[in-house]
């Protein structure tokens, strides 16, 4: 289906605000709804994480009475439980939200680790949350979805609210190109955070930092143990970092997030400069987009990461624009005290040919305890 008729028929039934978390399975959706609607404005608000969208969405109608769209990976109905059980439903305060949901990890459909089980629940939990839903691919009509607009708006009238969920490649058609006006390449940057973290132990956020970092490791001939790749579960791997760091304090343990992660769940770091580990270095790769589900723009193009991670508590921070700051930067955290925090801000991009990990989640987890006890 031609993604463009799909937001008409969308537009048409009455919906004019636009808010979630991007995904690769709707980067046709989410391109057709930049290049109309633009970003960060009255119309179309990328969301630091899917339960914000859902309160986002809820504050639209409250105000206008007019039903919001939400957007997001199916991943992310975990972070929008709780607003819908506890907020939207229409046992509580009953407010309509139409969902687009990407259907990542459909049973029978080859996918990553991350998608297969959250693929399997995907409808049982919809059902759960008492959300109908119309599942959309390549075969479905246009008139189909005016039909399950139709009937959604009856249950819109109720308080209660309705899902498109995607298969791949059930749209085409649209595609918008997004930058910023860093320069500093990231797989360039985590190559020189790889000169400087030794033996140290390394958890790295979920996309294509991770993926960068493997196939540094492999062309490296370096050992994958120290690594732990966090597949999935955006917005958490400081989190893991900081227990590996309380639990580990003889050993400096590095985490390599991204701008993406930390704005999903920022809290982390207030946690982490209460605790204030001195083993604990933070480096965020900030390309102000989710460049791994098509590149979307985050709020951090303005926000000033160093001055949050020094309110928080934080012992120190740095940001660095080029390799020149950014091995200076990596030079003074690896003799100072922790925890620590630095901005690396990186350009849009990656390699064609950028494999995976061809390591299993199990074993890499298995490694790297290995690693950790020695």
């Amino acid at each position: 289906m031609d993604v463009g008729f799909f937001v008409d028929a969308l537009i048409n039934a009455g919906i004019s605000f636009f808010t979630g978390v991007p995904d690769s399975q709707l980067s046709q959706f989410c391109d057709e709804i930049a290049r109309r609607c633009g970003s960060f404005n009255g119309s179309h608000i990328t969301a630091h994480n899917e339960g914000g969208a859902v309160a986002l969405a809820s504050g639209h109608y409250l105000a206008t009475g007019e039903v919001p769209c939400v957007y997001l990976q199916n991943s992310g109905l975990g972070n929008l439980l709780n607003p819908v059980a506890s907020l939207t439903h229409s046992k509580v305060y009953g407010i309509p939200i139409l969902y687009i949901v990407g259907w990542r990890g459909e049973p029978g459909t080859a996918d990553e680790p991350q998608h297969i089980f959250q693929g399997e629940i995907t409808l049982p939990l919809l059902e759960t949350l008492e959300i109908e839903c119309c599942i959309i691919d390549e075969a479905t009509t246009i008139d189909e979805i005016e039909s399950a607009l139709v009937r959604f708006e009856a249950k819109f009238a109720v308080g209660e609210s309705a899902a498109f969920v995607v298969r791949k490649g059930a749209f085409s058609g649209s595609s918008f190109t997004y930058g910023n006006s860093y320069t500093l390449n990231r797989e360039n940057a985590i190559g020189m955070i790889l000169d400087h973290t030794g033996s140290d132990p390394v958890v790295s956020t979920t996309g294509k930092i991770s993926r960068e970092l493997f196939e540094l490791r492999h062309w490296r001939e370096q050992s994958h143990a120290c690594d732990f790749l966090s597949v999935g579960s955006m917005g958490h791997c400081l989190m893991i970092a900081l227990g590996i760091a309380l639990e580990k304090p003889e050993r400096r343990v590095w985490c390599i997030d991204g701008d993406g992660s930390i704005l999903m769940h920022m809290g982390s770091l207030a946690v982490v400069g209460c605790l204030s580990p001195d083993n604990l270095i933070h480096i965020v790769l900030n390309n102000a987009a989710h460049e791994t589900v098509g590149g979307m723009p985050t709020a951090a193009q303005t926000l000033d990461f160093p001055a949050l991670a020094l309110a928080c508590g934080y012992n120190n921070a740095y940001v660095a624009t080029d390799e020149s700051s950014l091995y200076y930067s990596l030079a003074e955290a690896s003799e100072q005290e922790g925890p620590t925090f630095i901005e690396a801000q990186v350009s849009l991009g990656s390699r064609s040919d950028l494999g995976r990990p061809t390591t299993g989640t199990h074993k890499n987890k298995e490694k790297f305890m290995k690693f950790l006890e020695g």
